[in-house]
């Protein structure tokens, strides 16, 4: 079997921890019931592991009530969830020129049902540029939604700032953490968020299609739920429940995945988020220095975003200025068998701010689990392939 470096962790950590593949598998083989339904031990059990999973979460971001914590899919469904239940037609809300798409095409779908869109102006670095949000509020301004990271570059935005803004001029901020949770620091509190969306899968560790989202509690009257369900409650009647947090969380939830996303949590305590920053970010220094040594005038690579590992994440982003980037990210995975993702990274918006549309880009990004020895690896192929 060929030898594999895996540098794909902005799209999904892996692998995951042993303890949570191990957990998933209990669940399947030695649990199996849902919560809220069943009136005997092993539900009761399982509702125990749910309750104490919303119990971490709150506490490692900083929120209110653990039942303000609402499981989903994933920081897509979250964003659709938040965005779609508070903006009404007539609204204004400004978005950086950073975002994915799990906040852009909610955004433009609401904006076709006469929501008013404005992006804030971020530099050739993908930082944004604080100093124009003043002149960017009107009376009908409701919200600034922005990422805390760009999945393209690893940027990160000045949250604390601008969580500062909304609160000084009434206004919600909504903060997609999808590509910080679990690796940089995100308290609701200080921080001044009203509503936080992250996925799982990320740096949480935890497996695909679980991730959610946490509101303050001025914020839970004004959101209406986008679904709507069955929640094993009050179900002699057929209207939404009020309270949280069934209110937002109808149908059977993904079980598998929160009792995976439970030994996530308990193996990020023992292993610290401090230390997983730190060795992403050594590497990510390790890479960027050794882009600049094998290619010292930029001649043939350009480093997309900040040249640095200030103010960012284990992200790096590249173009081959005189090869297709497809065809070196294929041949990074057929000749070395090293996984990058190539293209648009579901982000046109950050490519447009960082010049890099419509062709993107080759994203490198590190994990708990890489080595500096991948990392040399991956700049000795890159090397041989642009015959530098």
């Amino acid at each position: 079997m060929k030898r594999t470096i895996y540098l794909d962790n902005a799209s999904t950590t892996f692998p995951k921890p042993r303890e949570v593949a191990d957990a998933v598998y209990e669940y399947m083989t030695q649990m199996g019931s849902n919560i809220n339904r069943g009136c005997y031990d092993r539900a009761y059990r399982l509702e125990e592991v749910v309750l104490e999973t919303r119990e971490m979460l709150c506490e490692m971001f900083g929120g209110p009530d653990c039942r303000n914590m609402i499981f989903t899919k994933n920081v897509t469904e979250s964003l659709n969830v938040i965005l779609k239940g508070f903006l009404k037609p007539g609204d204004h809300v400004l978005v950086s020129s950073m975002e994915h798409n799990a906040v852009m095409r909610p955004l433009v779908q609401l904006q076709k049902q006469g929501v008013e869109i404005d992006r804030i102006l971020c530099n050739e670095y993908g930082e944004l540029c604080v100093e124009v949000l003043p002149g960017l509020i009107k009376e009908n301004t409701k919200a600034i939604v922005m990422m805390h990271a760009s999945n393209v570059c690893g940027t990160m935005m000045p949250i604390q700032k601008v969580g500062a803004f909304c609160r000084d001029h009434g206004l919600k901020f909504i903060v997609d953490a999808a590509q910080t949770a679990g690796v940089c620091d995100v308290h609701m509190k200080e921080m001044y968020i009203d509503a936080l969306a992250f996925t799982g899968h990320k740096g949480l560790m935890a497996p695909q299609g679980i991730g959610g989202f946490i509101l303050q509690d001025e914020m839970v009257p004004l959101l209406e739920p986008l679904l709507s369900g069955g929640t094993g409650s009050i179900s002699h009647t057929e209207e939404v429940p009020e309270f949280m947090p069934d209110r937002f969380e109808p149908g059977t939830m993904n079980l598998p995945g929160i009792v995976g996303l439970h030994a996530a949590l308990l193996w990020m305590q023992h292993t610290g988020t401090e230390n997983i920053k730190e060795h992403e970010l050594a590497l990510t220094a390790r890479f960027l220095e050794g882009l600049r040594r094998i290619d010292a005038e930029g001649e043939n690579i350009r480093i997309v975003g900040r040249p640095d590992i200030q103010n960012r994440t284990g992200v790096v982003s590249i173009q081959t200025l005189h090869e297709d980037i497809s065809e070196v990210a294929y041949r990074l995975d057929a000749e070395y068998g090293i996984m990058t993702r190539v293209g648009l990274h579901c982000a046109p918006s950050a490519h447009r701010t960082l010049g890099t549309y419509p062709t993107g880009t080759i994203r490198f990004s590190f994990g708990w689990w890489n080595s500096s020895q991948e990392v040399e690896t991956a700049l000795k192929a890159l090397k041989i392939i642009l015959e530098m």
